[in-house]
């Protein structure tokens, strides 16, 4: 399989998925055949963080159109991931 960095792709950062921050989840763009142990896995190596449990969903394309050429964007994969209490991954999504 792939490394980690590969499987967890990067942090997908908006206003719903900081709110999410607050049960102490967090999102990642992930690779389209990455598994839950797998992104369990790779998030518990790359931040040394103990995960509860993983959430995926597939993404579906958006349809979209530049002049007269139209198509579909790919699909992708996320993951919601939920960290064991007292535990939270540093610098995501700070300024």
């Amino acid at each position: 399989m792939s490394t980690n960095h590969d499987l967890v792709r990067y942090p997908l950062i908006t206003e719903k998925n900081t709110a999410l921050r607050a049960q102490n989840k967090y999102v990642f763009e992930v690779a389209r055949d990455a598994t839950k142990p797998l992104v369990k896995q790779a998030v518990q190596k790359l931040f040394g963080v103990k995960v509860v449990s993983v959430n995926t969903m597939v993404v579906k394309g958006k349809y979209k159109r530049t002049g007269r050429f139209a198509g579909y964007r790919s699909d992708s994969k996320k993951a919601v991931v939920k960290l064991a209490e007292g535990q939270k991954i540093d610098k995501f999504g700070e300024v």
